[in-house]
């Protein structure tokens, strides 16, 4: 018996502290499919989002999702000293529970307390080891749970600057591109620096898909972390990015697609690798996001802007191809998450989050609403 538990001690430590090990430090997907983290999160968020789906308001759901990515992120840590503390029990268990206590019984849960004290190291003396291998454990205990509670607050303040660097990026789309955002919004309100305005804009997008391609592998976590506003999210503004690069690579007059061609590579990997991440296969959108009567309203649109999309059935033909190297995997992220997709064109009596506020609504016939659509066009 005292082997068995043994050799379960052993190998519940090293299975916890491999899987820190690649959640924490490793800086690379982890393509292993058993995986205690990887059980974790489909355990946890399958019954998480199958709670949320039954709530009735679409407030409360959002704000029930927002949760879930920093206690899931707690919960996992716990789950991990939790599995520490046995592991060492039982170690201790093995070597014959050799502690000294005040009145000479020891029991299993006086290995859970030892293992408990020492890990977190607490040094309280009421339970001590009393032979050389109980000792040993003590020390080897002490050391692994002083080295688990520095990566924790290590790991921390990575994990919220890099939320922190995507959310900047994803806010600053909202004067752009709407809220919530989307492509020919973009490109209406950067129609007149169309030429360098947009050049520019998609060289900052393919840095920041980069940026989130690079910090999402390595930390899978923060693609559960809402956005702080519920009419915008990372998904979102990546599938923006993905369709107004896939608008000027199929014909914009005037317009070089060069700088669209290498932001879409970067959005559409980062896209592709997330979607690979969770094991989500790409699926194509049950409803096409952009029909053809869809598409001659977005070239109305963009034309009464003076954006003129290219015409033609091959134009058309390049835009469908196109979007269907992006779609499928936007489509399972958004299913997976429980997150929407942007449209093509912008909702109808729909206001930017900073024309808003809680204490004051901008609506319909108002002077405010007037003047703050025109004080926008004059920026855009």
């Amino acid at each position: 018996m005292s082997i068995l538990a043994g050799i379960s001690g052993l190998l519940l430590i090293a299975v916890i502290m491999w899987d820190a090990f690649e959640v924490i430090v490793l800086p690379r997907r982890v393509t292993r499919r058993l995986r205690l983290t990887r059980l974790f999160y489909r355990v946890t968020w399958k019954s998480w989002s199958g709670m949320v789906l039954g709530l009735a308001s679409s407030k409360r759901r959002e704000a029930s999702l927002s949760f879930y990515g920093p206690l899931s992120l707690i919960l996992l840590l716990t789950v991990w000293a939790g599995g520490m503390i046995l592991g060492f029990a039982l170690l201790q268990a093995a070597v014959g529970s050799a502690l000294n206590v005040s009145d000479g019984s020891v029991t299993f849960g006086t290995d859970l307390y030892m293992s408990g004290t020492t890990f977190f190291t607490l040094g309280l003396g009421d339970v001590t080891p009393r032979t050389p291998s109980a000792r040993a454990i003590t020390v080897i205990e002490a050391g692994t749970g002083f080295g688990f509670l520095a990566m924790v607050i290590g790991y921390l303040p990575v994990i919220y600057s890099a939320f922190s660097r995507r959310e900047v990026g994803t806010v600053l789309l909202d004067a752009r591109a709407g809220s919530p955002p989307c492509a020919s919004e973009l490109l209406r309100r950067s129609s007149r620096g169309l030429h360098q305005g947009l050049d520019e804009l998609l060289r900052d997008w393919e840095r920041w898909a980069a940026e989130l391609l690079e910090s999402h592998i390595s930390y899978p976590v923060l693609c559960y972390y809402r956005s702080q506003h519920s009419n915008q999210s990372w998904l979102a503004a990546l599938t923006t990015i993905l369709d107004t690069s896939a608008l000027m690579m199929a014909g914009i007059d005037g317009i070089s697609p060069r700088q669209a061609q290498l932001t879409f590579a970067m959005a559409r990997h980062a896209i592709a690798d997330l979607a690979q991440i969770f094991n989500t296969p790409p699926r194509a959108p049950g409803a096409d996001r952009l029909p053809p009567a869809e598409l001659g309203r977005l070239r109305e649109l963009l034309a009464a802007a003076g954006v003129r999309l290219q015409d033609g059935l091959a134009a058309e033909r390049g835009l469908v191809d196109l979007r269907r190297m992006y779609e499928p995997y936007a489509n399972a992220l958004a299913e997976y998450l429980l997150m929407v997709l942007p449209a093509w064109l912008p909702a109808g009596g729909s206001f930017d989050s900073w024309q808003t506020s809680a204490w004051e609504r901008v609506s319909a016939g108002k002077v405010t609403e007037t003047a703050a659509v025109a004080h926008s066009d004059e920026h855009f």
